[in-house]
């Protein structure tokens, strides 16, 4: 990917646009573009496959996870459009239960679904373009962690070996059900103690490249080295069980095959551990380097909203990922 773009890049480059804050010369989670002195516009996109069976979870999921890169920008949604692919033979009902999930959790983040693009496709494939809003000065980027900053998890992980073995038929039912619920859960409140208490800049969100790899974005972008303790990780139940059993989808090796150069693990870490670290997430929690003097202050605003936090490591000087 970074080549496919590296062309575009450079036509950015020639174009100077002193109001596009976030774009392609910054890998980041969304573009911001100011409209003025006090706002500005966020704007991101981001569709997939179904993770799950029922398809209204699977709407609400696949919305949950678009809106989180408005979250991770510090924003808050302003108006959805849907995108969407569905085969011609997929029964009508199950197609608007998949419509419904996601206006229903576009709803619940104080937006509305208006309007979108449907094509024809063999396999179902659903998500949202989104367009966000926030202050040209209180952004959010991967950026900007600083020596001394606490690693702050809003979510368990564990979504993509847990998913892969519901579709390989070997999950239990009590490890499904809190799965779906957190990937429904939307990252707003996390964002919004965030914003509450100052100082907090460099965040991202869990999703694809999993733990580590959305890390190490962060750690190079600010230049600082990232150490994460594995005993402090939260894991969903079962997927510790199902990591030890080596099932995980085909992205977790293709993040560590990726990844793994800059990071280094303890030799208490067993294999099936620290591919754990690689699972791909779907509609994870945030991730923040929070400063020590404000720790307090956004766990507090955190709590105040049921939003959990795990502190599950710190910033340091240097460069890379440890895990001890």
């Amino acid at each position: 990917m970074a080549q496919v773009l590296r062309p575009l890049r450079q036509l950015h480059a020639d174009q100077t646009e002193e109001n596009l804050l976030v774009g392609l010369d910054i890998a980041d989670d969304a573009a911001i573009y100011r409209l003025n002195d006090e706002q500005a516009i966020i704007s991101t996109a981001d569709f997939f496959t179904p993770v799950v069976d029922d398809p209204y979870d699977y709407g609400a999921i696949a919305a949950a996870n678009s809106m989180s890169d408005i979250y991770a920008m510090g924003g808050e949604v302003l108006f959805a459009l849907n995108i969407a692919g569905f085969p011609t033979k997929l029964d009508p009902a199950i197609i608007s239960e998949i419509l419904r999930g996601g206006a229903e959790k576009v709803i619940e983040a104080g937006a509305v679904v208006a309007g979108g693009h449907t094509v024809q496709d063999e396999e179902p494939k659903y998500g949202l373009a989104v367009t966000g809003l926030v202050h040209p000065e209180r952004y959010f980027i991967k950026g900007g962690a600083r020596p001394g900053d606490q690693l702050v998890l809003t979510k368990p992980l564990g979504t993509g070996t847990i998913s892969t073995a519901l579709k390989q038929g070997v999950a239990q039912v009590d490890h499904i059900t809190p799965m779906v619920a957190s990937m429904k859960h939307l990252n707003r409140c996390a964002a919004q103690a965030a914003q509450a208490s100052g100082d907090i800049r460099a965040v991202t969100d869990i999703t694809g490249f999993g733990l580590l790899g959305h890390s190490m974005e962060m750690a190079q972008a600010g230049r600082v080295r990232f150490k994460f303790i594995f005993d402090r990780l939260p894991f969903f139940d079962g997927a510790v069980d199902y990591a030890a059993k080596f099932i995980f989808p085909g992205g977790a090796s293709n993040n560590k095959l990726y990844f793994a150069g800059d990071v280094t693990f303890s030799d208490s870490i067993s294999e099936d551990q620290q591919m754990l670290l690689w699972d791909p997430q779907t509609s994870g929690g945030l991730l923040l380097a929070v400063p020590q003097t404000q720790l307090e202050t956004f766990q507090a605003a955190c709590a105040a909203h049921t939003q959990s936090t795990w502190v599950i490591g710190q910033v340091e000087d240097g460069s890379g990922i440890i895990v001890v």
